[in-house]
């Protein structure tokens, strides 16, 4: 049951590792990570007989979603003011 949260974890992490230049593709890699605890939550929780999994799927839920909105929000601004959305070209960024 918990062979598929457990790939899709192991390709979320492989598109933070491998791919380092594209804003978009860390944000979704990110995504699907959190998608995977989500579903590992939710396999426990069943197996167990206990909705709590299911509650910390559903906080999970709603904060990546806040995550996804406030950093499409971020891309935005800065694609409009450098056209480009790679990750090198926002080392200006660093504290």
């Amino acid at each position: 049951m918990s062979i598929v949260p457990s790939i899709l974890f192991l390709i979320g992490l492989a598109g933070l590792i491998l791919n380092r230049r594209n804003l978009i593709s860390l944000l979704l890699a990110l995504e699907l990570m959190l998608l995977a605890a989500n579903l590992n939550f939710i396999f426990i929780s069943i197996a167990q007989f206990n909705p709590t999994g299911q509650l910390f799927a559903l906080l999970i839920l709603t904060v990546a979603a806040a995550e996804s909105a406030i950093g499409l929000g971020i891309l935005i601004v800065l694609f409009r003011l450098k056209q480009d959305v790679s990750f090198e070209k926002f080392a200006y960024l660093r504290g």
